[in-house]
């Protein structure tokens, strides 16, 4: 069930539409200062739905922090204001959907869909698992029965391309040209000893040799 962070001051506005969103299946925590939500843990939630003004300043403030930090979890701006100037300033400041009150609670309803899809194949595409093993590409990390492994680049790379795409064989000059470049070309025995690494870091099951070729990681 997806977890929705509403961050609105107005009393009734903010029940009728916790209720409004509960019912249509979705975990909804209400915020009614920008205090109060700066204490939530953003990796609880799928999706921002943020108040222009608030009791302790502007919506568009937060959105901004957020940004800078790196968070880039969809944030739907709701605000009384119906300039196109204001529109534009909210979407340049991060906002990935903009809403005008009053509104229909379905247009609502249907514009966080539309951002949650959205999410979804990003981190789809942003994220490789496989068995106990998982990369996140966008933060280069990987991750072995839930411990943070310490690849090195030539190692992460190395898996990354193998990783992408389970069952395919890739001779060991293959993965020479592309993760190491005609320019330096060593060994064909620094592929070896590479695989050799990343199998002692996860698992020998997830590489496999195919001989007198070279390597393809294991579907899953």
């Amino acid at each position: 069930m997806d977890e929705i962070l509403l961050v609105e001051d107005d009393e009734n506005l903010g029940i009728s539409l916790e209720k409004y969103l509960t019912d249509e299946g979705y975990r909804v925590k209400l915020c009614k200062t920008l205090k109060d939500a700066r204490e939530e843990n953003l990796k609880d939630f799928k999706i921002i739905i943020l108040d222009w003004m608030l009791p302790d300043g502007q919506g568009l403030d937060y959105l901004k922090e957020l940004r800078l930090g790196g968070n880039h979890l969809p944030v739907l701006m709701l605000t009384a204001r119906t300039e196109l100037i204001d529109k534009v300033i909210g979407l340049e400041s991060g906002a990935n959907d903009y809403l005008t009150k009053p509104f229909e609670p379905r247009e609502l309803i249907a514009r966080i869909r539309v951002q949650l899809r959205g999410n979804y194949k990003q981190e789809l595409s942003d994220t490789i698992v496989a068995g106990d093993l998982s990369v996140n590409k966008e933060k280069r990390e990987v991750y072995y029965l839930g411990e943070k492994l310490e690849l090195t680049k030539l190692e992460y790379e190395l898996l990354v391309i193998l990783a992408e795409t389970p069952g395919r064989p890739f001779t060991r000059e293959e993965l020479l040209n592309k993760i190491w470049g005609y320019d330096t070309y060593p060994s064909t025995r620094t592929v070896d000893t590479h695989i050799l690494q990343l199998r002692q870091k996860t698992s020998d099951e997830y590489f496999e040799t195919i001989r007198g070729i070279g390597y393809r990681f294991k579907e899953f």
